[in-house]
């Protein structure tokens, strides 16, 4: 087990070690030319070189961001180069010409890796490098390197792997039957099993492997969702674009203390911590991994057990980086992977952050917004919070109706119920019996209603149709870990 382990890792996908050189490109297909294809090559810092052209403003955003995603590796970006082109070429993608500039001002640099905005097919990363002579990466390894650099729980570093080595399996490659493996008696003469086979092989049994190991979590992470679910804990999940302030706020609104550094992909691992808003209501707040544009498909596959948090949740908080000059297509791209996800539907509360970086110009703008489903705060101030927390508490409570229940004096176990799964407005004492005035959620009615039915004065609409049987309730209620938002 830890040789086909030591094995796995020792195949990685191409790594961007600290320091290295690099020059991003990004080829851009459009419909027509009006004149010859526009090639910039240029330093980082934006400085034209001779023969150069600026990619239109609305692909500005998706170079600058490579060039972050690169820094975010650890990579030194000293240049880019941007083409425009109807078409695109199947051996080197933006050429033979424009590829044999590429190589020539990468050697004058001392370039040590070039990485492309696009999705290269195996054959033309193996083309690109037997050209340039450097290591060549495109957008999804990019991607996959940074997910490894910021793995650290074990779920984290299975999903990595996993996405990995299924990214690897097709762009593996030999020789032939070099180095094969030959048989031995008759029937087994001839060229045997090739090292490449070999190499497959054992990388289709690590993937079986790594795909039982991540089922186990996704069942464990359903027996959590199951217990939080019997406890009628809604989930709020935090979605938005990578570097959106996501983990900020999740600190201010938790006081916990997860990495919320000012880069591309911060946080990984999710988390998930128990909040109490002011009317008693206890939420399960979870902060998520961030979204990028061109998410790779493998990684949304991999990680499929820890975006189920999304899929179960009962309230999404979309979270904008409103400073950011590509703050709508952004937004649209965490939209389209919602709807992925299948999600497009789950209520939500939109948020724009880094209200402290814009100026007073925009933050007029947005003051006079009246759209009631979206809240501008700044996460780093607190700024805006209050409005926050009453945004997230109405939409939870969109469900909750008040009831009122006469149940036997010696019934403690179900005063316990309702006081732990709903919100007690007044209790009448009576020698035999206890009238309760309550709001609960339709949650709430679903899992404990089969008890409580008998005691209702007036009963829920479809409560005896909706209940299921409840597990033996727990006299404290759902063991949680209370906010300091409670005190704000």
């Amino acid at each position: 087990m830890s040789g086909r382990r030591s094995w796995a890792r020792s195949r990685p996908t191409r790594r961007v070690m600290a320091a290295e050189r690099a020059i991003v490109v990004s080829k851009q297909t459009i419909r027509r030319l009006p004149g010859r294809a526009s090639l910039r090559l240029a330093p980082a810092d934006r400085r034209p070189m001779p023969r150069a052209s600026s990619p239109p403003a609305e692909e500005e955003p998706l170079v600058e961001e490579l060039e972050e995603l690169a820094r975010s590796a650890g990579a030194d970006v000293i240049g880019r180069l941007v083409q425009r082109s109807p078409s695109t070429d199947p051996r080197y993608l933006i050429g033979s010409g424009k590829a044999a500039e590429l190589r020539d001002y990468a050697r004058r640099e001392s370039v040590d890796a070039v990485i492309f905005n696009n999705e290269l097919t195996p054959a033309q990363m193996h083309h690109l490098e037997a050209l340039l002579g450097i290591k060549v990466i495109d957008r999804t390894q990019l991607i996959l390197d940074i997910f490894a650099q910021r793995a650290r729980s074990r779920e984290g570093q299975l999903q990595v792997e996993l996405a990995q080595l299924r990214y690897l399996l097709p762009r593996l490659t030999g020789q032939g039957t070099v180095l094969s493996r030959l048989g031995g008696g008759i029937g087994t003469r001839g060229p045997g099993e090739t090292k490449l086979e070999v190499d497959r092989r054992r990388i289709r049994h690590r993937i079986r492997m790594l795909e039982r190991e991540i089922s186990g979590v996704a069942r464990t992470r359903s027996v959590h969702r199951e217990r939080r679910a019997r406890h009628a804990v809604p989930i709020v999940a935090l979605v938005g674009y990578t570097n959106a302030g996501k983990s900020t706020l999740f600190n201010a609104l938790t006081g916990a203390d997860v990495d919320a550094r000012d880069r591309l992909f911060a946080t990984l691992d999710p988390t998930i911590r128990y909040v109490a808003l002011p009317r008693k209501t206890t939420i399960a707040l979870s902060d998520t991994v961030g979204f990028v544009q061109q998410l790779p498909h493998a990684l949304v596959a991999a990680f499929k057990a820890t975006l189920e948090e999304v899929r179960h949740a009962q309230c999404l908080v979309h979270v904008i980086d409103r400073s950011h000059p590509a703050w709508r297509k952004q937004a649209a791209a965490v939209e389209r992977v919602l709807d992925e996800l299948g999600v497009a539907s789950t209520p939500r509360v939109t948020v724009y952050n880094k209200l402290d970086r814009l100026d007073e110009t925009a933050r007029r703008g947005l003051d006079v917004m009246t759209r009631s489903s979206v809240v501008t705060l700044s996460a780093t101030t607190g700024e805006g919070l209050p409005r926050l927390i009453e945004a997230i508490e109405t939409a939870v409570n969109a469900g909750i109706a008040s009831y009122r229940l006469r149940i036997p004096a010696e019934r403690g176990d179900l005063f316990a119920q309702l006081h732990a799964h709903g919100r007690v407005l007044r209790c009448a004492h009576r020698r035999t019996s206890v009238t309760m005035d309550v709001e609960l959620t339709d949650e709430a009615i679903r899992l404990w209603g089969g008890q409580w039915a008998p005691y209702f004065v007036e009963a829920p609409p479809g409560a005896a149709k909706k209940a299921t049987p409840a597990p033996s309730p727990s006299l404290h209620g759902p063991a949680v870990r209370k906010s300091a938002i409670t005190h704000r």
